[in-house]
């Protein structure tokens, strides 16, 4: 696979420059892979962004249950809505 790169400039606070130096010059050995470590680190936030639906889903379905629904009342309902397609 051929993953072709795009030049683009960022403005980053100073303190956030620092920190990406330092892991620079600490993974790598040098500062001057610093667009390697923002590129790594943004594709773990997006990748993590991308699955948020999913959690929030669970979380949803996890949760405190807005409504009691017995066995005996979905079956009705169940009936009942399959009535209205026949129609």
């Amino acid at each position: 696979m051929i993953i072709l790169a795009k030049k683009t400039t960022i403005l980053i606070d100073d303190d956030i420059y620092a920190k990406l130096v330092d892991i620079s010059i600490k993974k790598y050995g040098s500062a001057r892979h610093l667009s390697r470590v923002i590129n790594d680190l943004l594709s773990k936030i997006l990748k993590k962004w991308e699955s948020e639906p999913i959690d929030e889903l669970r979380e949803l379905l996890s949760g405190p249950k807005l409504a009691e629904v017995t066995l005996e009342g979905f079956e009705e309902f169940r009936k009942e809505l399959s009535k209205r397609f026949e129609l």
